[in-house]
């Protein structure tokens, strides 16, 4: 959760704090359990729409037709999918998409087969390949943070010892080799990325995030025009084994603001994506 979230959450509950100080007055009678009752559902809404804001806080601001204002001349429209710019009668609305912001990892069935060298020179023909029928202008955002070395290998050696358990337990069982073979996959994944560490390699988190801006002579053609530059986005980088998933709610605010300035660390880089997590 941000530091915006968690102060959202503290203004909020001392709010409720003050209401319930109040049902004192109101007595004991239906007036105050009605007054009670409402204080609750409230609460219990605010914190729902605070983990759970990419589902159904859009849904309040389309029923509501609210806006919101995250910087002067920019708007974040009522489904809270895009930011609307109106210059000189010509409105210019931007979206993202995510790339699967945390947790990228090569194809395992490819992983054996391809050595690095053999990705590495693969890699240009695969992104002209993917990109080569997007005709307009779009970002690739890729923001990284090398991690603490000791306890990404922990991590991964625990991973290993679980699947080592996992593969055990599966031939005892007499388990079917397609699952057997998929376990083993597995297993070498994590193994390379051990090798790789050891070898002297800093593992790296990254965060991807795809930026693009569509233009209209009225706001629902900007709309409509963003709508299907991010299907485009969607099936063009469909081929890389990311999940692309459209960004809204307060996680579109977010990566508006990284355009200006980034977080310091990883993890207040996460903390902002609860729809990822």
């Amino acid at each position: 959760m941000d530091e915006e979230a968690t102060m959202f959450l503290a203004f909020t509950g001392l709010f409720y704090l003050i209401g319930f100080s109040i049902l004192r007055d109101l007595g004991h009678g239906a007036l105050g359990m009605l007054a009670a009752l409402l204080l609750l559902l409230g609460f219990a809404l605010v914190l729902v729409l605070n983990w759970a804001d990419f589902i159904l806080f859009p849904i309040v601001t389309r029923m509501l037709g609210v806006t919101f204002q995250p910087a002067a001349n920019y708007k974040i429209n009522t489904s809270q999918d895009a930011i609307i710019k109106e210059v000189n009668g010509i409105y210019y609305a931007t979206g993202f998409v995510t790339a699967n912001l945390f947790s990228y990892i090569f194809k395992l069935e490819g992983y054996e087969a391809a050595t690095e060298e053999d990705r590495i020179t693969k890699a240009p023909e695969i992104w002209e390949r993917a990109v080569m029928s997007i005709n307009f202008p779009f970002k690739y955002h890729v923001f990284g943070v090398g991690l603490d070395v000791q306890k990404i290998r922990d991590e991964l050696e625990g991973k290993r010892s679980y699947q080592e358990f996992q593969l055990s337990r599966a031939i005892q069982g007499n388990a079917n080799e397609v699952t057997i073979t998929d376990i083993q996959r597995k297993i070498n994944a994590i193994q390379a990325k051990i090798d790789m560490i050891s070898g002297g390699e800093k593992p790296l988190a990254t965060l991807m995030y795809i930026e693009t801006t569509a233009i209209g002579v009225s706001e629902k053609a900007a709309l409509d025009a963003l709508a299907t530059q991010i299907n485009t986005l969607q099936i063009a980088f469909g081929g890389f084994d990311v999940d692309l998933m459209r960004v809204v709610g307060r996680e579109l605010y977010t990566l508006f603001k990284f355009d200006f300035s980034l977080p310091t660390s990883f993890g207040e880089a996460a903390a902002h994506f609860d729809q990822q997590q």
